[in-house]
């Protein structure tokens, strides 16, 4: 069986295991993240003041000497825009090269790809003092671009089951385990009924068909979306009390490991209903994102490369 959970003749306990791996990998991701937001805003905060100056005010700011694009955390600022430029460069050269393609799985590499990318920009930002003129401007907007990109690219690459028929396969997996549980909650009264099937609700393939690409992408964007809503509203039927606080009205996981059990398997079937049936849309786009996301990923790392080779030429390093 290729789903995370297991369907006997009688209902077991239900657990969606995470390897060992996959979770020091997410740990590792999160706090690289926590690391990028932290750093960033107390640079930002710090050189607030600064950094609204008009510029023929700045060499009269006592900051000047530290934050401009030559001065200590400016020229650190850029030395780690740098690394993270190389590092973003590793994800394609890992597909070109046998050896770092052994190394780590790839879905690993792609959300490292995804985090340095979204990094990058803001580190950029700081280095520049936030003034974005000449090559340096142009790469800065290009790479921004870039970044936002890779979002969406992300978004498009979660969406593609790696194997249709193993997708369809779990899908029923699911919504028979799913079947299972909500009726044992109905009969406690956790689940109700019409929630869940709002939660499971999907349109019919043949009013996604007659929609436009980009409207088909919106579409599902915004049913992945409104499932965490959704959900929160199942939640709410067995909140009381404090638990409306430390849950923020459902957003959060509650205590209830029956409802928790039966929220998951039902999200993972709606997820996976949803992306077999915008599947085709997804194909096309992302296939389309491959093919503007790498030029302008080339045409930023050449302007960058530019600016770092004009810089050392005039001696500001």
């Amino acid at each position: 069986m290729s789903a995370n959970a297991t369907v006997t003749g009688s209902i077991a306990p239900v657990a969606i295991p995470v390897a060992d791996n996959e979770r020091r990998h997410r740990v590792r991701l999160y706090a690289l993240y926590v690391i990028a937001i932290v750093t960033n805003l107390a640079i930002f905060i710090y050189g607030f003041n600064y950094y609204t100056l008009a510029t023929v005010d700045r060499p009269f700011s006592p900051k000047h000497q530290v934050l401009r694009p030559s001065g200590p955390v400016g020229l650190y600022l850029g030395f780690v825009g740098v690394a993270l430029f190389l590092g973003i460069f590793l994800y394609p050269i890992r597909k070109k090269w046998p050896w770092l393609a052994k190394q780590g799985k790839s879905r690993h590499w792609l959300d490292i790809h995804v985090m340095m990318g979204l990094t990058a920009p803001f580190i950029v930002a700081l280095h520049s003092s936030l003034k974005f003129r000449g090559i340096a401007g142009v790469a800065f907007w290009l790479m921004f671009g870039v970044s936002l990109s890779g979002v969406v690219g992300r978004y498009l690459y979660a969406q593609i089951p790696r194997s249709l028929n193993t997708a369809e396969l779990t899908r029923k997996e699911l919504a028979e385990l799913q079947t299972q549980l909500s009726c044992q909650l109905a009969a406690k009264d956790l689940l109700p009924e019409a929630d869940l099937r709002s939660l499971l609700r999907l349109p019919s393939a043949e009013r996604v068909q007659r929609l436009p690409v980009a409207a088909a992408i919106v579409y599902m964007m915004a049913l992945d979306f409104a499932r965490v809503f959704r959900v929160a509203r199942l939640r709410r039927h067995s909140l009381s009390g404090i638990e409306y606080l430390t849950t923020l009205g459902g957003m959060f996981k509650t205590r209830h490991r029956e409802l928790e059990r039966a929220i998951a398997t039902a999200g993972e079937e709606a997820s996976l209903s949803m992306r077999i049936l915008f599947l085709s849309y997804s194909h096309k786009v992302f296939h389309l994102w491959h093919v503007i996301h790498k030029p302008f990923s080339y045409t930023f790392a050449v302007l960058a490369a530019l600016h770092i080779g004009v810089q050392l030429l005039l001696g500001y390093f």
